[in-house]
């Protein structure tokens, strides 16, 4: 089949798949086998043969939390990992996933690394795809010139991203909120890190992080378990079992609130408001997560964006989230407005913040969000690579293998007291961080 031909029939699969799985996990989620491999890694598979495609994706525990004194380190290894591997140059890896009409990502979070393969699932495509995808994860070649053609590259994108004001933004919240943690650390690194990097460093990296007891893989799509079995040893058979990362120290509380303020030459201000979240897998982000969704999670249907956004014109788009990792994430509220309405944007979040603290959602709004939780939920889990990347999420964080099913079954658990009480409990104005960067 020539190539162009297998692009086309891709996306087309790819659309009728979205359209078969929303009906087939409307009424439930899918159904997930586990298994641990020999050399320690653990596998999630999940058969979907409606569609002649399998999504695989890797993660690792190499995130950028683990960095180190070289932030920068964990995704330089990543990036640099699809540049030659086994002997392949950057060309041939990619010419081999291009010649079977297949699919390959990567990318470096702070508590994980990951890499995605889509294939058709015809034997004579996955296997070749599956093969240059294990070559990228278990033999990585490190050569000097690819070292430093993607160091250069990574320091012009990071010294781009340090003249943006959302990026300075982001950046001064995560060093305030987490202070010496490693979550603090972006995971693009600093200048002076990416520029210290060596081979050595990376090499190292690969070894200690790289390895079975790390890893996580997902596999979802028309093959059946057998082969699914098959295909994880495929990829990380020859990793060496190695031993786990270290465990991360806890995250510790803020003290007190803390505003702090960055002059940066452009026409729009950004806000940022941060503290200690929630970690992965705890019981408590149902509630938070529903009780966010009245005030700041629901885009333009939520209580910040009916203040800033409607009301008063202060901004386009207002949001607040909670980003769970391994340890306490994450909670932030952020948006961007002119230069000259800065401070009141900041006021109008704290008020509605405080309102909403004080008297918590309404039992409308808990009603509503409920059901608008629950009712979308089948759209999260409509494709295959939605399900692959919450697969491999249940395996990286060891959550239940009934997560999916749990989740819309906990959310509707919840009394409006449980979701006000407990969100009450966690989000402290008085120990929070405010970020405003901007010109005057």
């Amino acid at each position: 089949m020539h190539v162009d031909r297998m692009k086309t029939r891709l996306c087309t699969l790819l659309f009728a798949v979205g359209l078969s799985l929303a009906s087939a996990v409307a009424l439930s989620g899918p159904k997930i086998v586990s298994w641990v491999t020999s050399n320690g890694v653990r596998a999630m598979y999940v058969h979907a043969p409606q569609i002649p495609m399998v999504e695989i994706r890797v993660m690792f525990d190499a995130g950028a939390a683990r960095d180190g004194r070289l932030p920068g380190l964990a995704t330089l290894v990543n990036k640099i990992s699809i540049m030659g591997a086994a002997g392949k140059t950057a060309n041939q890896l990619a010419e081999s996933f291009e010649s079977v009409g297949a699919k390959q990502n990567q990318g470096a979070l702070r508590d994980s690394a990951w890499y995605s393969l889509k294939s058709l699932s015809e034997e004579k495509y996955l296997s070749r795809a599956v093969q240059t995808l294990a070559k990228i994860v278990t033999s990585p070649d490190f050569n000097k010139a690819d070292i430093e053609r993607e160091r250069k590259r990574a320091l012009i994108k990071l010294k781009r991203k340090l003249q943006s004001p959302k990026h300075v933004a982001k950046r001064a919240l995560y060093k305030a909120v987490f202070g010496q943690h490693p979550y603090a650390a972006m995971p693009d690194g600093t200048m002076a890190g990416v520029k210290a990097i060596s081979r050595k460093d990376l090499v190292r990296f690969h070894k200690k992080y790289y390895v079975g007891r790390n890893a996580v893989v997902a596999v979802v799509g028309a093959v059946d378990e057998q082969r699914a079995r098959k295909l994880v040893d495929q990829l990380t058979g020859k990793l060496p079992a190695g031993a786990p990362a270290p465990v991360l120290p806890p995250v510790k509380p803020l003290t007190e609130a803390k505003t702090i303020r960055i002059n940066h030459p452009s026409t729009q201000t950004h806000i940022l408001f941060g503290q200690t979240g929630v970690r992965r897998g705890h019981p408590d982000y149902f509630a938070l997560y529903l009780a966010n969704h009245v005030l700041g999670g629901n885009g333009l249907v939520s209580r910040l964006s009916e203040e800033v956004r409607e009301k008063r014109g202060l901004a386009y788009s207002v949001y607040s989230y909670f980003l769970p990792m391994r340890r306490k994430g994450l909670y932030t509220m952020g948006m961007q407005t002119k230069n000259d309405k800065a401070d009141e944007g900041v006021k109008v979040m704290r008020d509605v913040l405080a309102d909403y603290l004080a008297k918590g959602m309404t039992k409308k709004e808990f009603i509503a969000s409920k059901k608008n939780i629950t009712g979308g939920f089948a759209l999260r889990i409509d494709s295959n690579n939605k399900v692959a990347e919450y697969l491999a999420m249940i395996g990286f964080y060891r959550l239940p293998v009934t997560w999916l099913d749990d989740f819309p079954e906990k959310i509707n658990a919840l009394t409006l007291e449980q979701a006000n009480q407990t969100f009450q409990r966690y989000v402290n104005p008085g120990k929070m961080v405010t970020v405003i960067v901007g010109g005057k």
